[in-house]
């Protein structure tokens, strides 16, 4: 599906730029995008680099272990079908925690960790478990605290405040990651109902 969006932009862009008689305008357009794509790039290298730093020294410092903790009986309500101390509710807390610090980069190896260990406890490889979707969901919605990349990005562009949005970000986070639960409850229970 994505290729025929990306396809569509692209017959978009090259029509709009025949319709006003300057096809040149593609070539324009393509060169000042990879220009700027590049200079983005080498902007956030530094600042990504120091908040992986920052969550690798969070992590060794048992602080993201500590957050896990605080969240495990969230997480048990959240998680009914992973046993207590089972390695994927450890795993999960801590993709969890690493998403609530804003660095979604930093955390996909954890995320790849937190879906293997729920694969194991799954009984039917082929269809994924509750608690995968559940996982999935509140991941993909993502409670952020602190929206380091996001901060990252606004000062890579030069921005005069970059940490503005840190208020808005965490009730558009709190908001999406509350629907994200309240649809993952509702859809299982209309499964259990069988309808």
């Amino acid at each position: 599906m994505i290729n025929i969006i990306w396809f569509l932009l692209l017959v978009v862009g090259i029509g709009a730029a025949a319709a006003q008689g300057d096809i040149g305008l593609v070539t324009k357009a393509t060169m000042e995008g990879a220009e700027q794509a590049i200079s983005i790039a080498f902007g956030l290298i530094g600042i990504i680099a120091f908040w992986s730093g920052m969550m690798r020294v969070a992590e060794q410092a048992g602080i993201m272990h500590i957050l896990a903790k605080l969240m495990r009986p969230i997480a048990k309500i959240l998680f009914p079908e992973i046993p207590k101390n089972h390695p994927a509710m450890g795993a999960v807390l801590l993709s969890i925690s690493a998403n609530l610090l804003g660095l979604g980069n930093a955390c996909t190896p954890l995320g790849i960790k937190a879906m293997q260990e729920l694969q194991s406890l799954n009984g039917d490889s082929d269809v994924a478990s509750n608690s995968m979707c559940t996982y999935l969901a509140i991941t993909t919605s993502s409670l952020t605290v602190v929206p380091s990349t996001v901060i990252a990005f606004r000062v890579a562009q030069g921005s005069a405040n970059p940490t503005e949005i840190i208020g808005t970000t965490i009730v558009a986070t709190l908001a999406s990651t509350v629907t994200a639960i309240v649809v993952d409850r509702g859809l299982r229970e209309l499964k259990r109902r069988g309808v």
